[in-house]
């Protein structure tokens, strides 16, 4: 029974756009699928009318369980969906009216794109005349207007996913559902899909919710992000967000690049700004940051920033400021930006720094330079 199954952990406050009631709620979703360990834990989810959703996580995270319980391939084991406030759990998918985006692209490969593009309307018995409207309608807005007649192995990849993606569009669904459906394309091409769907949800208004497991898509194309990780979200929020203010060491390692010192917490200096703490190094170096967790006094923490706030200083910093020494070991060049790797000491992992193109010459492997954190940009988590 689901009661007796290990107790899930509290999932991180997010925070939630104000207005109308939400398009779909999760409520208390549980999945398992031997009866032993949750895939899904106790999942409360929002999703708004007309947002671009995505569910961000490594495998097996339980990001892709809850969109195929959205979609009706998966019933929940404990809890309840609900579609503008109405139970959905136990409705057939074909009763839904979701439109379905798959990595796969799962085309009719006997079908001519406008037959593929049809097939919702055809199962729902549309009239022939509107059925040709739509489809046309459809292929023109993923721009492939006079493809009609072709059939998909005469597509390319990235065609074949706007046939796709027609196909989720022509019967005028409230919510399109996809799932890792760029995984499939080369990178130029991917990036170039992205801004595609990103400019077509704009158009439409309609609500998406996309599965991936790529940090850099989530960023580029979603109003919000759920990172999902062991079946419970850890933050919820706008891309902006979700980037700048990691709610955990979690989301801090899996959303984008991080440099990492580790230490021990120490008692705050008095009349210090109170959101501010500071560790000591295992050298004896102290660092100052954000105290993002309430970890206490002793406890053993990392402190993360990101790469490119962190200031690159050629001389020693002024007494006081929150600077630490490193010995450049490797300078990579990135074509946008180059990238340094720091040894920052030898309990220390090798900090990461970003400089752009048009900065003064960059060190050498061998250099000593130094590496100033912003107090406020750089936060503290327990480990």
């Amino acid at each position: 029974m689901v009661a007796t199954l290990e107790s899930a952990p509290v999932p991180i406050a997010s925070t939630q756009p104000a207005g109308a009631a939400p398009l779909v709620a999760f409520r208390g979703v549980q999945k398992t699928y031997d009866g032993r360990h949750l895939v899904v834990r106790n999942l409360d989810l929002d999703i708004q009318r007309g947002e671009f959703l995505t569910l961000l996580g490594p495998s097996g995270s339980g990001k892709t369980t809850a969109l195929m319980m959205l979609a009706g391939f998966e019933s929940p084991t404990a809890g309840e969906v609900l579609l503008d406030g109405r139970p959905i759990t136990r409705t057939p998918p074909h009763k839904r009216q979701f439109g379905m985006v798959f990595q796969n692209y799962a085309l009719f490969p006997h079908l001519t794109v406008g037959d593929n593009v049809a097939y919702p309307l055809t199962v729902r018995k549309v009239a022939k005349a509107e059925r040709a409207e739509r489809v046309a309608k459809a292929l023109s807005m993923v721009r492939l207007t006079g493809m009609g007649e072709r059939y998909p192995s005469q597509l390319s990849g990235g065609q074949q996913q706007r046939v796709a993606l027609a196909r989720a569009l022509v019967f005028g669904p409230q919510l399109v559902l996809m799932d890792e459906p760029l995984g499939a394309l080369d990178k130029q091409l991917r990036e170039h899909m992205q801004l595609e769907l990103k400019e077509l949800h704009r158009q439409l208004g309609v609500t998406f919710v996309f599965v991936t497991h790529d940090q850099d898509e989530a960023l580029t194309m979603s109003d919000r992000v759920a990172v999902f990780n062991d079946g419970v979200i850890q933050q919820l929020d706008p891309v902006e967000r979700m980037y700048e203010a990691p709610a955990n060491r979690f989301v801090a390692g899996f959303i984008g690049d991080s440099t990492v010192v580790a230490g021990t917490l120490r008692v705050a200096e008095e009349g210090a700004d109170a959101a501010l703490c500071a560790i000591a190094l295992p050298d004896g170096r102290v660092l100052k940051g954000l105290n993002v967790n309430a970890a206490t006094a002793g406890a053993k923490v990392e402190a993360c920033i990101r790469p490119e706030r962190i200031a690159l200083l050629r001389e020693a910093p002024a007494s006081g400021a929150n600077a630490l020494q490193a010995e450049v070991t490797n300078v990579i060049y990135y074509g946008d930006h180059l990238r340094l790797l720091c040894r920052l000491g030898a309990d220390q992992p090798e900090a990461t720094v970003k400089l752009t193109l048009a900065a003064a010459a960059p060190p050498v492997p061998g250099d000593h330079v130094w590496l100033d954190f912003p107090a406020e940009l750089t936060r503290v988590y327990a480990v």
